[in-house]
C-alpha cells in the first residue's frame, strides 16, 4: 500500500468533504434502507392530505400503544400519549425517565403540501363544460398544474350535520380531473409572458364533466348533471360546498426513479419525507431519557397560521399541560428543551446550478441536511440556530453514524424560504432545521434519494433516544 504524502495526510486531517452515503453504508443497512423506503412509498400513496396523514398516523400510534392524552392523568416513564389537533395535526409523546425539568426532545415536521383547494362556490358551467373553481394553496408554479391528472380529496359537511369523506381519482377505474392548457399552435401571446403570468391563478379551473342532464337543451344542464351525480354518490347538494374542505392533488402514484431505483418520485415529499421518518422514530422509541415529543403540523405552506399551524399555541399548551402534572411551569420545560425542525432543503440540481452556492448547497445521497438558517436576503424571517446547539447536533449525528451535510437554501439574493423553526424558537427552545434534500421542490412530482430518507430516520431516532 502506498504511503500518503504529507499533503494528503494533512488534507485528510483538516479538510471537510461530505461523502456519498453509498460509500459509508454497508449492504445490510442498504437493504434496511430499501425496506424502509418501500414502506414510505406506501405511506405517500395512502396519505396525500393533512387530514388523511393525521388519521393514518393516529391509527399507527394507537396500534403502538399510544393513548389519547388526558390532561387530568398522571403519567409514568414509558407512557405513550397522543393529542389530536382538530384532525389535521398530531402530537406523539413518550414520557422519559428524567423529569420534565430536564426538558424534552422535540421533532416537528409538517404534513400539508402545495395544492389546489376548491372555492366555497366552486361549481359552474361554461360552453357546455362543467368546472370547479380553485384557489391555490402554498407556493406553486401555476403552469405545472395544467394538463396533469388530478384527484379530489376531502370532507363535506352536509346540511344535516353529517360528514362525508371524498376521495376520487386514486383507485384503478376512478375518473380523474384536469386543468386545461392552451395548445402551442395558439399560444403566441401566452408564450411571450413570464412563467408566473402565463397561467393565472383564477384560471386554474378543474374540468369535471361535459354531459347534460335531460333530453332537451337548457341552461346549466351539464352542471345539473354533475350535481345529480354528486347527490347520488354522496348525498350532497350545492350549498354543502359552503361547509366543505376539498383539495385537488396530483393523481400520480409514488414510484422509484432511475435504473438503479435509488430515487423516489412523488407528490408531497415536502414535508412528508421528514414527517414519515420522524413518525417511525417516535413509534420506535420506548424508554427515552428525556420526554420525546413528535409533532406533525398543518399550515406550514401558508405561514403556519390558524389553530392547526405551529404559529398557534397548541404545542406550548400541550407542554404546559404535561408540565403542570409534574408541578412545573411550562416555560421552564420549554427553556430546557431542544428541537429538530424536520423540514426539507433544496437539493443541488446541476441543470440549474446558477441559483446555488455549490460550497453551501445540499446534495442528494450525502445524507440529511442541517440548515442553520433559512429566510431570505439578509437572513430575514428566520431562526438562526446557535452554534452551541449546532455542535450538539453535529456530535450526535456523528456518534450515531448518520450521514449528514450542512446547507442553505440557495444563493443569498436568489430568494429563500422558511420552516416552523422560528415559531418553536420563539417559545425559548433550542432549534435547528434538519431534513432531506429535494429536487423539483413544490412541483406536483418531487424527487428524493432513498438513502437520505433512511438517514433521516436514523438521525431522528438518535435525537429522541439519547
Amino acid at each position: 500500500m502506498e504511503e500518503k504524502t504529507k499533503a494528503e495526510a494533512l488534507r485528510e486531517a483538516l479538510s471537510y468533504q461530505p461523502k456519498h452515503t453509498a460509500y459509508v453504508i454497508d449492504a445490510q443497512e442498504t437493504a434496511v434502507s430499501d425496506a424502509f423506503c418501500a414502506d414510505y412509498i406506501a405511506f405517500l400513496n395512502a396519505c396525500k392530505t393533512e387530514r388523511e396523514t393525521a388519521a393514518f398516523v393516529k391509527n399507527l400510534a394507537a396500534q403502538a400503544g399510544f393513548a389519547p392524552f388526558d390532561v387530568k392523568a398522571q403519567y409514568a416513564p414509558g407512557d405513550r400519549v397522543y393529542a389530536d389537533i382538530h384532525g389535521k395535526a398530531l402530537i406523539l409523546c413518550t414520557f422519559g425517565t428524567q423529569p420534565l425539568s430536564a426538558g424534552a426532545r422535540i421533532v416537528a415536521s409538517h404534513i400539508d403540501s402545495p395544492r389546489l383547494d376548491l372555492k366555497p362556490n366552486p361549481l359552474y358551467e361554461d360552453a357546455e363544460l362543467a368546472f370547479f373553481k380553485t384557489h391555490y394553496y402554498g407556493g406553486i408554479k401555476k403552469y405545472q398544474w395544467t394538463a396533469i391528472p388530478l384527484a379530489l380529496h376531502g370532507v363535506v359537511f352536509r346540511r344535516d350535520g353529517s360528514c362525508v369523506q371524498v376521495c376520487v381519482g386514486e383507485e384503478p377505474g376512478d375518473p380523474q380531473f384536469v386543468v386545461t392548457d392552451l395548445l402551442p399552435h395558439l399560444d403566441r401571446k401566452q408564450g411571450k409572458k413570464s412563467l408566473e403570468d402565463a397561467v393565472l391563478g383564477e384560471n386554474l379551473n378543474l374540468l369535471i364533466g361535459s354531459l347534460p342532464f335531460g333530453d332537451k337543451p337548457e341552461s346549466d344542464a351539464v352542471k345539473l348533471n354533475i350535481l345529480r351525480l354528486l347527490n347520488e354518490k354522496y348525498g350532497i347538494v350545492e350549498s354543502d360546498f359552503l361547509s366543505a374542505e376539498l383539495e385537488i392533488v396530483p393523481a400520480f402514484r409514488a414510484t422509484e426513479i432511475g435504473f438503479d431505483r435509488s430515487l423516489i418520485g412523488a407528490y408531497g415529499h415536502d414535508d412528508k419525507v421528514c414527517a414519515y421518518p420522524s413518525i417511525r422514530a417516535a413509534l420506535a422509541v420506548t424508554a427515552p431519557r428525556l420526554t420525546s415529543i413528535t409533532v406533525i403540523t398543518d399550515k406550514e405552506e401558508t405561514g403556519s397560521d390558524g389553530n392547526t399551524g405551529l404559529h398557534s399555541a397548541y404545542l406550548a399548551q400541550f407542554i404546559e399541560d404535561i408540565a403542570a402534572a409534574q408541578g412545573l411551569p411550562g416555560r421552564d420545560v420549554l427553556r430546557a428543551s431542544e428541537c429538530l425542525s424536520a423540514d426539507v432543503n433544496a437539493g443541488f440540481d446541476p441543470i440549474f446550478p446558477e441559483v446555488h452556492d455549490k460550497r453551501n448547497a445540499a446534495y442528494l445521497n450525502r445524507g440529511i441536511v442541517v440548515t442553520k438558517y433559512t429566510g431570505s436576503g439578509g437572513k430575514g424571517s428566520t431562526n438562526d440556530a446557535n452554534a452551541e446547539f449546532v455542535f450538539k447536533v453535529r456530535a450526535l449525528l456523528d456518534g450515531a453514524d448518520v450521514a449528514w451535510q450542512i446547507g442553505e437554501l440557495g444563493k443569498v439574493d436568489e430568494g429563500g424560504g422558511g420552516t416552523v423553526a422560528k415559531y418553536i424558537a420563539n417559545l425559548g427552545v433550542e432549534v435547528v432545521d434538519v431534513g432531506v434534500p429535494v429536487l423539483s421542490m413544490h412541483a406536483p412530482f418531487e424527487i428524493v434519494a432513498k438513502l437520505d430518507v433512511y438517514m433521516a430516520f436514523k438521525g431522528f431516532s438518535a435525537f429522541l433516544e439519547k
